[in-house]
């Protein structure tokens, strides 16, 4: 019983019975005005066919049928103006729809008035209606509620349907739904996009730090203590600048931003790696300037991960670099031996966010320990970059 009850308690229900009492509305007027019924079923198809109201139909359903409790719109109703013959002919089968109940609902309205004359009827008056006829007695009183009960069942019932019919006509289309999806992926590829630069840029400026502070203590000397932080005094500058420029992606998402740093500035990474005591050795091979943006941004981003893992795990150890490019492949290799104690850094975001880059480039990324090395090898395609290219632009890199 109470969940045969409980509708009537939700407010949704009654505005859906708003939402059928409008077109009723134009009905009765329409009635009176003339008795041809089908003419104005008749008159829906031209309205229908005008691409503006299904956005007006849209907005109603939406506020009426199906109203949310947390301030979000529905998006299985479409709230936009027909762009294709097949949104509007949806549109104009809705509308026949909506008088059709109409017409059910206008036919209901006189239940409530069959329970006052009931009433009436009792009190010893006999009214010319719907009980017209009948003999007054005061057990007409008891049968006044009879006639409510089809006009609640209507108004759920037909609540419902109208809700169905709504979804059904004015939901978006295929085409709708797929640029939606599309949107989302977007949005959490770059949310994914701006988790890496921050754990890229921040991790490496205060892995750094960490490693000069460390070092410059364990020297004791005033000019290598000078040295150290006038390195951190760079490296942090440089993160400020990365924080910076992501921050400024997420105020203002639509406004071209600052160019991100490409494996052309890679000398700055590797200055900060040898001013924190380790020994880069460096081989680049073929011209950086082939390498296009997009590419030339992931592997950098790609080398600087690396650096900070080898000083994060194994501190300030030698370290090999080779950057070629040659055969239409960037190719990207970092070396450095493992410390007895550290280990390989083992499968943190960091790596899982270089595999991410190159596998989004086309490429792939490969961890490895051997013979006591810790080797990261990289490869990507300098022409598979059409996705990411675009997934860049979406950004406004």
């Amino acid at each position: 019983m109470h969940r045969i009850l409980t509708p009537l308690t939700s407010a949704v229900t009654y505005s859906r019975w708003l939402h059928m009492f409008i077109p009723a509305a134009a009905c009765s007027v329409w009635f009176f005005i003339s008795d041809m019924y089908w003419m104005l079923a008749l008159f829906a198809v031209p309205v229908g066919l005008v691409p503006a109201m299904r956005l007006q139909e849209g907005l109603q359903a939406q506020l009426l049928l199906t109203p949310s409790e947390r301030g979000q719109p529905d998006a299985s109703i479409a709230v936009a103006p027909a762009v294709s013959w097949a949104e509007r002919w949806r549109t104009v089968l809705w509308l026949e729809i909506r008088l059709l109940i109409s017409a059910a609902t206008l036919m209901a309205l006189w239940l409530p008035v069959a329970s006052i004359e009931l009433v009436l009827s009792a009190a010893g008056r006999a009214p010319e209606g719907l009980v017209e006829g009948m003999s007054p007695h005061w057990w007409n009183a008891l049968l006044a509620p009879l006639p409510l009960v089809p006009l609640l069942v209507l108004v759920v019932l037909g609540g419902r349907l109208t809700t169905a019919a709504a979804r059904w006509l004015l939901g978006p289309s295929p085409t709708d739904r797929l640029s939606v999806l599309e949107e989302l992926t977007e949005e959490l590829l770059e949310r994914n996009r701006i988790a890496r630069e921050l754990h890229d840029s921040i991790g490496h400026a205060l892995t750094v730090a960490v490693v000069q502070a460390g070092a410059a203590r364990a020297a004791n000397d005033p000019a290598f203590t000078e040295r150290a932080l006038a390195a951190i005094e760079e490296t942090g500058r440089d993160a400020l600048e990365d924080l910076e420029r992501v921050l400024r992606v997420l105020r203002e998402s639509g406004t071209p931003v600052s160019r991100r740093p490409t494996l052309a500035e890679a000398k700055r990474l590797l200055d900060s790696a040898t001013s924190s005591g380790a020994k880069v050795v460096t081989r680049v091979s073929g011209d950086l300037g082939l390498v296009p943006a997009p590419v030339s941004r992931e592997g950098y981003r790609i080398l600087q991960e690396s650096l900070t893992n080898v000083l994060r795990h194994a501190g300030p150890v030698p370290i090999r670099v080779s950057i070629t490019v040659a055969d239409g492949r960037l190719e990207l290799e970092v070396t450095n031996p493992m410390s007895g104690a550290a280990g390989p850094p083992g499968n943190g975001s960091g790596l899982r966010g270089m595999r991410e880059r190159a596998a989004l480039l086309g490429g792939k990324a490969r961890m490895e320990s051997r013979e006591g090395e810790w080797r990261v090898r990289v490869g990507l395609p300098l022409d598979g970059i059409r996705w990411s290219d675009a997934l860049h632009r979406s950004s406004g890199r």
